[in-house]
């Protein structure tokens, strides 16, 4: 990828702020200061500066920071220059950088250039867009380890140990006389057995990890006034969605999303299914099932007073093949009837009460169990994995059993070879040392503009 021209973007949020930042990053920046500032600020010393247009008049005021090549965010010579945060300052800015010669940046870009120019590895530069994109604390801490190099430090260790198996393999392809014995004397299966081990805890950690990133999408579903609307602000803590008496209120979807021990949670409360010649409650009732396919759980709201109805069945039936389900028996507080869980022929019903808050921590933790998540300290020893991650870390799980099969079977040395080839490809493709273009450009193309 060709990184040679001068690239510049707002690298703050549109709107109003005390600060807004124009960033430029190319090679050989010094004519564009000129132009801009009408002068080349000191290395790495932030400078009151007047801002300039191309004709020389002033834009604004605030500092510039300079940043020359290779010490710098993207490997290029850096200049950014912080200015009061309006919209229309900002554009004046970024415009006297285009006319001065650069180009607008694509998304992404700067930490793309940061990759090429060897100052992020691929996992590390992800992690960049999942500080920015962090919903919870714990998200921040653990997107924040990656950046670090954790991650990747972790990846290349495993990569180390496939390519030391793969080079005492490969050997013996010079003697096939002696590999048999070579391969034992070398216990390659006991290796292997090793770095499966290792890799099983990586992959537990990128999972738990990947929670923190993506969270879990639950939708609330019921017939009209089953209490939808009232769970969802109980779990959510605030009035996010109008509770009312008359059926039918929610027309649309509510989204909300909730942190539960660090797990975002994607709620989603529904328009209430039933038959109507309302066409607005029909578009509701339309895309409360567009919603259901996509959910990773769903919770079917059901009166307790009443108990579950044919009408109640009849939605259950319409759930997606494979979509976990609680059965949420709403109203305790009309019916009586104490908090508790029941597993009812293999269903999974919590009895509780929106209203008063009773049996919401049984609801609570049996999200927890369902999403599969374990709290650690902080976010202590997890990866934020990406779903490409944990693509590549299954496509190396697959590969090392079939290496294991061979050595038990004691088939051929180029067999395993190649398994172990494929593995360290697949590892190796986390942190970029065998990444195609196109993947690049599909990662960084959904970063935001300036970062």
């Amino acid at each position: 990828m060709a990184n040679t021209d001068i690239i510049a973007a707002i690298a703050t949020p549109p709107g109003r702020g005390g600060i807004g930042v124009v960033r430029i990053s190319g090679q050989n920046l010094q004519p564009l200061a000129r132009a801009v500032l009408g002068y080349i600020p000191k290395q790495r010393y932030a400078s009151l500066s007047k801002f300039l247009d191309k004709n020389g008049l002033v834009i604004d005021q605030g500092i510039a920071l300079y940043f020359p090549a290779p010490h710098s965010y993207t490997g290029e010579d850096i200049l950014e220059l912080q200015g009061h945060g309006g919209q229309a300052i900002m554009s004046l800015l970024l415009s006297s950088c285009l006319a001065a010669g650069a180009r607008v940046a694509q998304p992404g870009e700067f930490t793309l250039r940061a990759f090429l120019n060897n100052k992020l590895d691929l996992a590390q530069a992800e992690s960049v867009a999942d500080i920015i994109d962090a919903s919870t604390n714990e998200a921040a801490r653990c997107a924040m380890r990656s950046l670090q190099g954790e991650f990747s430090v972790t990846i290349r260790t495993l990569v180390q140990a496939v390519t030391g198996l793969r080079m005492l393999v490969e050997a013996t392809l010079d003697f096939p006389e002696e590999e048999t014995d070579s391969l034992q004397y070398a216990d390659v299966h006991g290796k292997l057995k090793s770095i499966q081990m290792r890799l099983e805890c990586v992959l537990t950690s990128s999972r738990q990890g990947s929670l923190l990133r993506d969270g879990m999408c639950i939708v609330l579903v019921g017939q009209p006034n089953v209490g939808k609307s009232s769970l969802m602000n109980r779990l959510a803590e605030e009035e996010v969605a109008i509770v009312a008496e008359i059926p039918g209120t929610t027309r649309d979807a509510v989204r909300h999303t909730i942190n539960l021990e660090g797990v975002p949670l994607h709620l989603i409360d529904t328009a209430g299914l039933r038959e109507t010649n309302d066409i607005v409650e029909q578009i509701g009732i339309a895309r409360t099932r567009a919603a259901i396919e996509k959910a990773d759980l769903a919770l079917l709201l059901v009166d307790s007073h009443l108990g579950a109805t044919l009408e109640d069945w009849a939605i259950l039936n319409t759930f997606p093949a494979g979509l976990p389900v609680i059965q949420v028996f709403n109203k305790i507080d009309i019916s009586h009837e104490a908090p508790r869980v029941k597993s009812e022929e293999g269903r999974l019903e919590i009895y509780l009460s929106a209203k008063t808050g009773a049996g919401i921590e049984l609801l609570q933790q049996k999200l927890q169990e369902i999403i599969g998540w374990q709290s650690p300290s902080e976010g202590e020893g997890l990866f934020m994995a990406r779903h490409r991650h944990l693509q590549a870390l299954a496509e190396t799980k697959r590969h090392l059993e079939r290496a294991v099969e061979i050595t038990r079977c004691g088939s051929q040395s180029e067999l395993l070879a190649e398994e172990l080839r494929l593995a360290q490809s697949a590892l190796s493709s986390i942190t970029g040392e065998f990444s195609a273009d196109a993947l690049l450009g599909e990662i960084f193309s959904h970063f935001c503009i300036g970062k």
